[in-house]
Parts: C-alpha cells; sequence; structure tokens
C-alpha cells in the first residue's frame, strides 16, 4: 500500500512537470504569435487534461491494478493541488463552474489514464 501511494504521488509530480512544460510552450506560442487570448482557457484546459492523463497513464503500468481508481486519485489530488496552491497565491480565489469542471475533468482524464495504463503491455 504504502509503495502505491509513493507511485501515485511520483504520478501527480510527473504529471505536474508535463504541465509546467507544456504551458511553457502554450505561453511562448501566444507571446510570439497572433494567436489570440481567447484560447487561453480551452487550451489550459487541454494542457491540464493530457498533463494528467499522462502522468496516470505512465504510473498506473507500473501498479498494474485498480487503474481507473489510482487514475482518478491521482487528477484528484493534482487538481487539489493546483487549486490549494492558487488560493494561497491569488485572494480573490473562489469556487465557481470552471473549478467544478476542472475537477471533473482532472478526474475524468485520471480515470482514462489509469484505465489505458493497466492495459498498456
Amino acid at each position: 500500500m504504502k509503495e502505491n501511494l509513493i507511485k501515485i504521488f511520483i504520478g501527480v509530480v510527473i504529471s505536474i512537470a508535463i504541465t509546467l512544460v507544456l504551458l511553457f510552450l502554450f505561453s511562448s506560442l501566444l507571446a510570439y504569435t497572433d494567436i489570440s487570448e481567447s484560447i487561453i482557457a480551452p487550451g489550459i484546459i487541454i494542457i491540464t487534461g493530457i498533463s494528467i492523463l499522462i502522468g496516470s497513464s505512465i504510473i498506473t503500468s507500473r501498479i498494474k491494478k485498480k487503474g481507473i481508481i489510482n487514475g482518478i486519485i491521482i487528477g484528484g489530488i493534482y487538481i487539489l493541488i493546483i487549486y490549494l496552491l492558487s488560493s494561497l497565491l491569488n485572494t480573490e480565489f473562489t469556487v465557481n463552474i470552471y473549478t467544478i469542471e476542472m475537477i471533473l475533468i482532472g478526474m475524468s482524464c485520471g480515470g482514462i489514464g489509469g484505465i489505458i495504463g493497466v492495459n498498456l503491455r
């Protein structure tokens, strides 16, 4: 059990690292091209989903059981960390429909990534 918790934590760290790289690339794209800033919110949602999907796939392929549950846990912890950091850094942070949407997307992508990871051979 303790070994799986460590792996889950590593999955969250992998997801956050992927997010940071993708957000850097995305921000560079926005800064150096004429792409509209209206794609920022959808871009962040896509980057978050992809990051959680990859992180949960990698780790559940190592755990090899309960992929959907472990993936959902990875997605949930990822979102929890992101929102805790957001609430610390932004005094005007509120929970709204966008927050609920991100929680559902994060946990769904985690579950899907978990299913993919467990079934990788």
